[in-house]
């Protein structure tokens, strides 16, 4: 009796695990049977197990599934069990991206729209019309060159922290340091608050922990599209909720409610919201009426998604240009000198024409995006079925498509010598020929990166105030190629790009 028992119990158990198995790659043979070149999955993780356990970051993977199949226009592979197209060819790329945009209109990640959701870079597509259409005055040019001398005070208060840090230890984390701008900056510019910089370690390290840090809702989703947004949950801790919805109420109070006369990002929040209902713009005339209230959860989910990404992207930017400078004297020589030259040229005022005056310095900051993209990959949801021109391949409803931005940044197709920094590859001759798609670091299409002029408009300050007193150079723990921390939504070195910061022997003044 008790050998039937335990044959019962094993075959029970050996039925569940078969019956699990069975589950977990039940999608396994979908690429196969549509002849699509595919990595051979693995039961449960399927071809992400690596990212998946942290071992490398998802970025890794999926450049690596990118540089495995060379010829191909489209990879498969499978997100856990769901299947899921790597694209490759840029023409395939600007059907999705692009020409069909309606269609893939929504990234595929969607959480509840209590607790910071419903902000504009994770709203589905009906609200992110709306949201996009209301908040593009933000980022004008009138707008940026009014915000100019707010950035060009907050870098004058950088250097000012910057000057006896360096005097007392030359080697500085520089990733760490130019945050301090950003966080200053943001505060300034978005919200009209000053942040001390002296006083900012514990509460925005604690808040940047918990923004960028990876967490297994992230594979929660990835397994079960919707499971979020179905039981309400949102990503962020209760914590990065209420400092934001703090931030706001605080905001509301001081300004009673109304506008000032700031211009900055909280301005056009209240004047939205004091506006009532708002609409979005019609592509089509027999488009439906869109229309959001603009709440004050609405508006502490468009704070914190300004503040994470205007804070840590520009942040990882310069960080990784910095590091690239230093390796690199020589193409440091020729930022500084035009630098010195512009700045002479405009009598030493830090403007928007000054700014826009310094090409090789925007060569070299859209170089060190190509190499050191900040978000990546980029996901999209097909919301319909698509055929995707030559490839013999429809995207079913549903299904995941993601673009690896490094992938396509380091193709010798596209960008030869890839491992190579050179700034001349964006010099207008032979940027003149190169495909449109072959350069993503803020996106492509309708949905790209709003603040992407802000980015780089509040890097440059930053970078040419730094480099008119200071030069950087490698130090004994300066790594060549920085390795990433697969613990982060958002690229960074594991390591931190530590370097030397030395006052320039001869600066604009002498």
């Amino acid at each position: 009796m008790a050998l039937e028992i335990i044959a019962a119990i094993v075959f029970f158990i050996a039925s569940c695990a078969l019956l699990i198995y069975v589950y977990l790659t039940r999608n396994y043979s979908y690429w196969e049977k549509r002849g699509v070149d595919s990595p051979k999955p693995v039961p449960f993780f399927g071809n992400v197990k690596d990212s998946m356990l942290r071992r490398t970051s998802y970025m890794e993977q999926y450049k690596h599934f990118y540089d495995s199949y060379p010829n191909s226009k489209i990879v498969g592979i499978y997100r856990a069990w769901n299947p899921t197209i790597l694209v490759r060819d840029l023409d395939v790329l600007k059907h999705v991206m692009i020409r069909e945009f309606d269609s893939f209109s929504d990234r595929g990640f969607s959480f509840s729209n209590k607790g910071l959701g419903f902000n504009l870079f994770n709203a589905e597509s009906d609200d992110w019309r709306v949201l996009r259409s209301r908040l593009s005055p933000m980022f004008s040019t009138g707008r940026l060159k009014n915000m100019v001398y707010l950035m060009t005070g907050r870098a004058d208060k950088f250097l000012a922290y910057l000057g006896p840090l360096v005097e007392k230890s030359p080697e500085q984390n520089v990733h760490t340091l130019v945050q301090k701008f950003t966080i200053g900056n943001i505060g300034t510019c978005a919200f009209g608050i000053d942040i001390d910089i002296n006083n900012v370690d514990n509460v925005y390290d604690d808040l940047d922990s918990l923004i960028f840090s990876t967490n297994y809702a992230i594979e929660l989703e990835m397994m079960y599209p919707g499971i979020l947004k179905k039981f309400d949950m949102s990503l962020w801790p209760k914590v990065i909720k209420d400092f934001f919805y703090g931030l706001v109420t605080d905001i509301l109070r001081d300004r009673k409610g109304i506008a000032s006369d700031r211009k900055d990002f909280m301005d056009l929040l209240l004047e939205l919201r004091n506006a009532g209902e708002i609409h979005g713009t019609k592509k089509y005339k027999d488009d439906k009426d869109r229309t959001l209230q603009i709440t004050e959860d609405v508006m502490a989910a468009q704070a914190f998604i300004f503040y994470a990404a205007g804070y840590e992207t520009s942040a990882t930017a310069m960080g990784f240009l910095l590091h690239e400078l230093a390796m690199n004297p020589e193409i440091q020589d020729r930022v500084v000198a035009e630098i010195d030259q512009v700045l002479k040229k405009h009598s030493g005022e830090v403007t928007y024409d000054c700014i826009k005056d310094m090409t090789y310095l925007e060569q070299v900051f859209n170089e060190t995006l190509r190499m050191y993209p900040v978000v990546d990959p980029i996901p999209r949801l097909a919301l319909r079925p698509v055929e995707l021109p030559n490839t013999g391949v429809t995207a079913e409803k549903g299904m995941g498509v993601l673009v690896s931005v490094s992938g396509i940044h380091y193709d010798p197709k596209h960008w030869p010598n890839p491992t190579e920094f050179d700034p001349d590859r964006f010099s207008p001759e032979n940027s003149k020929d190169r495909h449109p798609c072959a350069y993503l670091p803020f996106g492509l299409g309708p949905r790209n990166c709003i603040g992407m002029r802000f980015a780089q408009v509040q890097s440059k300050v930053c970078l040419l105030k730094l480099l008119q007193n200071y030069s950087v150079e490698p130090c004994a723990l300066t790594r060549r190629r920085p390795e990433f921390d697969p613990d982060r939504l958002v690229k960074r070195s594991k390591h931190g790009l530590p370097l030397r910061i030395l006052p320039r022997a001869v600066g604009l003044n002498d």
